[in-house]
């Protein structure tokens, strides 16, 4: 248990360094904003909010599943958390694996719900970890520890094969898959860890009833590597750091199955600021989700930080819907992009 608590300290440290970001862009830099210069739209009245899975938040941004299993992880989850509850915003929780393996690690989660008693949060929980039989006893008690909205299953082939004590069998994800959602009583959102979700993979996802895709494209934090730059790897292989799929290419393959399917699109990888978000939701994501400059903000300078990152990106996605003619986040569409 200690390597995974190890292991955990280790990702967040690496994360917030610019040593692990992709140099493959998320693509949106291919795109400009098709300038409004009669916009007719008074910045006052304008509406950054956004809706996911039946809940209006403040803006079209989930704070990602970042850390959880380590003591100090407590911490930085009841800032983010006390943090959304005052400004009605959705996040998640790391993952719950080590909770599941080590009880007395459960407050570094439960401690969320106690600063949010009414916020959207998430549970989370490896695709690996429901190879086989994932019992109902566990899926209750990831969701119970911290009364979540829905239960995000991320998948990390790419950083579990860079992780010298990583996961080498990927086989039954899907029917593991499958079946957390006929189990669980909320949603299940499915995310990649920065590498990217297909059209194929984002098909066999939307078939087992998953009603979240995040496609988590490359572009940001390369989680090969995180892996490959800790202390403690033996043999680190740099050939697969560049690795994945680019965000932008994630959403127009995956967001041309919204004319057939009923779910809803979520855009991370690489989003840091207000045009990426707006970008993606013109690429016909639903929302945005961001992790490393939450968790950069938040370990530099706490509560104020995040607070100053935030209105950042409140303040400048107003500015964008204003320059573009739009009063809200729902009238963006690919016709307010010019492509490169």
């Amino acid at each position: 248990m200690g390597d995974i608590k190890d292991r955990k300290k280790d990702h967040v440290a690496l994360t917030v360094t610019e040593s692990t970001q992709y140099r493959v862009t998320t693509g949106f830099e291919r795109f400009r904003f098709n300038h409004n210069a009669l916009p007719e739209v008074n910045l006052g009245d304008v509406s950054t909010e956004a809706d996911l899975l039946g809940r209006t938040f403040a803006l079209p941004l989930f704070i990602s599943s970042m850390t959880g299993g380590y003591a100090e992880a407590g911490a930085v989850n009841a800032i983010i958390a006390e943090f959304c509850e005052l400004n009605n915003l959705p996040f998640g929780v790391g993952s719950q694996r080590a909770m599941l393996e080590d009880d007395s690690l459960t407050n570094t989660f439960s401690i969320v719900r106690q600063k949010a008693p009414t916020a959207f949060i998430c549970s989370n929980i490896g695709g690996a970890q429901l190879i086989g039989e994932f019992p109902k006893s566990k899926i209750s008690t990831l969701i119970d520890s911290i009364e979540a909205d829905a239960v995000i299953v991320h998948l990390n082939p790419l950083q579990e094969l860079m992780q010298p004590e990583g996961d080498q069998n990927f086989k039954g994800i899907l029917t593991g898959i499958e079946g957390l959602v006929k189990q669980a009583d909320v949603p299940v959102i499915v995310k990649e860890t920065g590498a990217g979700i297909s059209k194929y993979v984002a098909k066999r996802l939307l078939n087992a009833g998953v009603s979240v895709i995040d496609v988590s494209g490359a572009g940001g934090t390369s989680w090969a590597k995180v892996e490959n730059q800790r202390a403690s790897h033996p043999k680190p292989n740099a050939e697969f750091d560049e690795w994945g799929i680019p965000t932008a290419v994630c959403l127009q393959q995956i967001s041309t199955l919204q004319w057939e399917r009923d779910f809803e699109l979520v855009a991370s990888g690489g989003i840091r600021t207000a045009s990426d978000i707006a970008k993606s939701i013109c690429l016909g994501a639903t929302f945005s989700a961001t992790a490393q400059p939450i968790i950069k903000a938040v370990v530099k300078n706490g509560y104020q930080g995040l607070e100053e990152y935030i209105q950042s990106i409140t303040e400048n996605l107003g500015i964008i819907l204003t320059l573009l003619g739009c009063n809200s986040i729902r009238e963006l569409n690919q016709s307010h992009l010019l492509e490169n």
